[in-house]
């Protein structure tokens, strides 16, 4: 892959604190946010309160762990505004979650949550390569999601010249890439092979763009679908995380010059790995489920969020200040339980992208026939792929979960492009099973 940026230095001096300067730091940080929240929303003062707990029971880091978590229904039931920690007149912009699964989650920024926002992305594009004068070519989509305005700010913060192309459209994304010339582009990791589709339809080979960098979020994406960016666009693919309850992009950043994990912004926020069903905390290097305490949030604090993630903390590397979380292998409420035998999304994929034929999209559909659930695995073919090739994918795809993850499906080829998208991203799990199923 080409070198994205000559020069390894660090963007700024939080990146090369000591280990004890930060932890120094982090407790600081800690003990303020906690009694943020304790003092301005109700929410939290009564959640530490059922547990017999004070902000000044925190002692040590280690001590986060006394503490209550807060899970995302809590925060849909404070909706709209609940979780806010300052007046409304002190909040400058609003996000929101897309709600398809129940009310929204509602987020808040202070001026000053959207500069350090700002800080903590210019941070991350730094560490993937990108540099000031770069060009940047946003597809994020714009609005009430994150991604966009969240990639937007970051970049010119790094002092970047930024393209908001927002989602959709894809002919004229590809058309903007080729006039405007970027050297950076970010999206989620299925669009881009969305645009990279369109590329090879409109004739153009997509090694020859200016493309030197993919900045890749928004859902979980695999080793495999990074090597077919990396060789079919000749770039660098690397992760950025986020989620909009902790702060939106930004959270933790992949280094191009490792490409092995993110490594997490600790001065801002404060992980944890946890046992998805006890709750435990587990040690470094054990897989679990990704917690974050907001450490420097003024409009919305957030205590021990779980958010669903799975991955594991590791050691830093090109930025030895900070842990890096393994790249996100699935979702607890991801988890398929088909038959007995555990299925995440990620495991498929992989079966999809070393399958000939057919592009890297799909969605698994789960129905009920009788008694039994079963699985259909839908895969978008590839434009020019033959009915023969259809067929045989299919077969390939059936035989390769079943004998690598142990379960027989369904395999459906769909025409391309067929399969919903919201935000560049498709539903990867329909679940279609009658609502009284047990």
């Amino acid at each position: 892959m080409p070198a994205a940026a000559e020069g390894s230095e660090t963007f700024d001096e939080a990146e090369r604190l000591s280990q004890d300067a930060l932890r120094e730091r982090q407790l600081t940080r800690l003990r303020a946010s906690l009694q943020h929240a304790y003092d301005h929303v109700p929410f939290y003062r009564e959640s530490f309160e059922r547990a017999g707990l004070h902000p000044r029971d925190c002692h040590s880091l280690g001590d986060l762990a006394r503490f209550p978590f807060t899970v995302k229904d809590d925060l849909r039931s404070q909706y709209p505004f609940g979780m806010f920690a300052v007046p409304r007149a002190e909040v400058r912009r609003i996000h929101a979650s897309s709600g398809t699964t129940g009310r929204p989650t509602v987020v808040g920024y202070t001026e000053g949550d959207l500069s350090r926002w700002a800080d903590v992305v210019a941070r991350s594009l730094h560490a993937a390569g990108g540099r000031p004068g770069h060009t940047v070519h946003i597809a994020y989509g714009y609005g009430l999601f994150t991604g966009g305005l969240g990639a937007h700010y970051g970049a010119e913060r790094l002092g970047c010249t930024v393209v908001p192309a927002s989602g959709g459209m894809t002919s004229r994304q590809v058309q903007i890439i080729q006039d405007f010339r970027p050297e950076i582009i970010m999206v989620t990791p299925s669009y881009m092979l969305t645009l990279l589709d369109e590329f090879e339809r409109q004739g153009i080979d997509p090694r020859t763009t200016s493309l030197r960098v993919g900045v890749f979020g928004a859902e979980p994406w695999t080793q495999e679908m990074r090597r077919e960016i990396e060789e079919r666009f000749a770039i660098d693919a690397v992760d950025i995380y986020g989620l909009s309850e902790v702060m939106g992009p930004g959270v933790a950043q992949e280094c191009v010059e490792t490409k092995d994990g993110l490594h997490i912004w600790e001065d801002h926020f404060y992980p944890e790995v946890v046992d998805p069903l006890t709750g435990e905390v587990l040690p470094d290097g054990a897989h679990g489920e990704l917690v974050f305490t907001s450490l420097t949030k003024e409009a919305m604090p957030v205590i021990r969020y779980r958010t669903r993630d799975l991955t594991r903390l590791l050691p830093g590397t090109a930025r030895p200040a900070f842990r890096r979380m393994e790249k996100v292998t699935g979702r607890c409420d991801d988890m398929i339980i088909l038959r007995g035998v555990n299925l995440f999304p990620a495991q498929v994929e992989e079966v999809v992208l070393r399958t000939p034929g057919v592009a890297p999209h799909f969605q698994l559909k789960l129905t009920r026939e009788g008694r039994l659930d079963q699985l259909t695995v839908r895969a978008e073919a590839r434009p020019d792929a033959t009915l023969q090739e259809r067929t045989t994918a299919a077969g390939l795809i059936a035989r390769a979960v079943k004998d690598g993850i142990g379960v027989s499906v369904a395999v459906e080829i769909v025409d391309p492009e067929t399969l919903e998208r919201s935000v560049g991203k498709i539903k990867r799990i329909v679940d279609a099973r009658p609502r009284d199923r047990g």
